[in-house]
């Protein structure tokens, strides 16, 4: 029996207005950060999204804790929606979605002792700590994290990059949420640490049962610790299944290109593997190409590719969903 969908996301739209002038301003275009993107988000399970820079994996992550409103489209959390909720409705419903931020030396306040930064939600959800209960609930986290509770009244800049995510990974703890929103949480960090954090991460979500929404470049940290992925291009969701369908059949030319350009430690899978080296630059979000935003980049585009979209669906012939006229399975070494 499939898990409880948690979070249920439907044509989300984000498009930032594009104006001209200083007094009178004209929208004269929008850039197209997400535009028309769908998935289910199960309980406890993780989600990876991938794709190059600019693709709008991080405006997806605002859109989906309600810090940027969508143009249009649906985001339901346990069937509530929290897209376009308010006041008290919107504070309740953000209990149950925190973000863990990418850079963890500027999402902290260095004027803020670990103490208050870890409890401060706790002065606007006053319900989830009382004010007696406060400290120890943030020695708590702290210990869950793996930090020392007693390090409480120190700053931000008296720990390592490491131990300071972990201070971000408590505060989005505190306020006991069923969803994580993890944007980029490793890439800051050396990659000794990149792992201790991971295997946390995978080591509270067994305990507290989290479902993770974890955006990442690195394609092998997302095949380790998602269940599923998605690969973004452009606004679009390009391809979305399982790690192993999407790591070792991937069907779309965009996911085949980027499984190629991952570095393998094995020198005989470097001579195995083919390189697909994709031609020109991304195009502009402000004015992407008409059907196929791949099309311009792509080997296999044909005079459909301009014509009709295509639709994020399981294509004949693989066992998840692309959106690609002539998707067909591609095998590729295997990122370790």
């Amino acid at each position: 029996m499939a898990a409880e969908v948690i979070l249920e996301v439907r044509d989300l739209v984000k498009h930032f207005p594009l104006t001209t002038g200083i007094v009178f301003k004209k929208q004269i275009g929008a850039i197209k950060a997400v535009d028309g993107v769908s998935f289910d988000l199960h309980k406890g399970e993780t989600l990876g999204i991938v794709g190059e820079s600019g693709c709008g994996k991080s405006t997806l992550a605002k859109v989906l804790m309600a810090l940027e409103r969508p143009t249009s489209g649906s985001v339901k959390i346990k069937g509530r929606e929290i897209a376009h909720a308010r006041g008290g409705e919107l504070k309740a419903m953000r209990r149950n979605i925190q973000m863990v931020m990418q850079d963890p030396y500027t999402s902290l306040n260095p004027r803020m002792t670990v103490g208050d930064i870890i409890g401060e939600p706790y002065d606007i959800h006053t319900e989830v700590a009382p004010k007696g209960d406060r400290r120890k609930r943030v020695q708590e986290l702290l210990e869950l994290v793996g930090l020392n509770p007693d390090h409480i009244n120190r700053y931000p800049h008296q720990f390592s990059g490491g131990q300071r995510q972990r201070i971000g990974i408590a505060r989005g703890l505190a306020l006991q949420p069923e969803i994580i929103v993890c944007d980029e949480p490793v890439s800051a960090l050396d990659v000794s640490i990149q792992a201790q954090v991971i295997n946390l991460l995978e080591k509270l979500q067994n305990e507290l049962g989290l479902a993770y929404i974890f955006i990442a470049h690195d394609l092998s940290v997302v095949r380790h610790i998602s269940d599923r992925v998605g690969v973004m291009y452009l606004g679009k969701m390009v391809e979305l299944g399982k790690d192993v369908e999407i790591y070792d059949k991937p069907a779309h030319p965009y996911t085949q290109a980027l499984l190629s350009a991952v570095p393998v430690p094995d020198p005989e899978g470097r001579e195995q593997r083919e390189r697909i080296i994709l031609q020109g630059d991304p195009p502009s979000p402000a004015n992407p190409p008409s059907g196929c935003r791949f099309r311009t980049r792509c080997w296999k585009a044909q005079e459909i590719c301009a014509e009709q979209e295509p639709l994020l669906q399981i294509r004949p012939g693989t066992a998840h969903e692309s959106a690609c006229h002539f998707a067909e399975t591609h095998d590729v070494v295997h990122v370790n």
